[in-house]
């Protein structure tokens, strides 16, 4: 069954998904070759319980921490570590918090310290597709049509597209109905409507499409162990019918551009 949101509703799961925004901003600004991703995995949930929400993710399902932190070929699920971080890798880290009844959940990969040219344009041709899913996040369109939007972008480039996992229905549970492939047919699969709430997480392959599972039950990583990159917004369809994005990669990029100029 597929709920749709009140205007009110729509409102508490922005205020969860830009607290996962601004969560991943604080994660932003220790992320750097040396720290662990059970660093970063600290830092969120401290920033999350200080600002009176709940870790999303922890325990769900039996998940051990606050966020998803998967590096270089893990495309989802990693479980956060006492790894040291290396130059030149890339980290998704995903996160999901729960804040007056509703969830957000939002993803970023970032860059650790200097990353190749290669690496660089799988991070934006992802980034792109879930930009050009969000456009087609419409009163009247289908699921369908987003999965087109992304799977055309990334195939176009060269990139497999993750066929097996998938975005999905967001409110007072953190996964709900209907699932978002990151692939489809335009015209195809459920009506969209006013009041629609979606996570949309395009997970994209520099290499082939097809993944495996690590035996800890959790970790997806590439068959061909390739790099893969992730990035997850929320966007509810409004009244008039048009997307609107609850989260928000700015304070991230804000952090992240910051550090550039350092």
């Amino acid at each position: 069954m597929i709920f749709y949101k009140t205007g009110e509703e729509i409102e508490r799961i922005k205020k969860s998904s830009l607290l996962v925004g601004k969560t991943l901003a604080e994660v932003a600004k220790i992320i750097k070759p040396g720290v662990t991703t059970l660093d970063l995995d600290k830092v969120a949930e401290e920033f999350i319980r200080d600002n009176k929400a709940i870790p999303g993710f922890l325990g769900y399902g039996g998940f051990p921490n606050t966020l998803c932190t998967s590096v270089n070929s893990a495309v989802v699920h990693g479980i956060p570590n006492d790894k040291p971080l290396l130059e030149g890798d890339i980290v998704s880290v995903d996160c999901g918090v729960l804040l007056d009844e509703f969830y957000g959940d939002s993803a970023y990969t970032f860059e650790v310290g200097e990353v190749s040219k290669e690496i660089k344009k799988l991070l934006r041709i992802t980034k792109e597709s879930l930009d050009l899913a969000v456009e087609q996040t419409r009163s009247g369109n289908r699921i369908g049509d987003i999965g087109f939007a992304v799977q055309n972008h990334a195939e176009s480039n060269g990139y497999g597209v993750v066929r097996e996992l998938v975005g999905h229905g967001l409110g007072r549970s953190l996964h709900e109905k209907p699932e978002v492939p990151n692939y489809g047919k335009k015209g195809r699969g459920h009506k969209m409507k006013p009041g629609l709430v979606l996570a949309i997480e395009p997970m994209i392959n520099l290499g082939k499409k097809e993944i495996t599972q690590l035996d800890d039950g959790w970790t997806i990583l590439t068959q061909d162990n390739l790099p893969s990159a992730h990035f997850e917004h929320d966007v509810a369809i409004s009244r008039d019918g048009l997307p609107e994005v609850l989260s928000s990669f700015e304070e991230i990029e804000k952090v992240l551009n910051n550090k550039v100029k350092k």
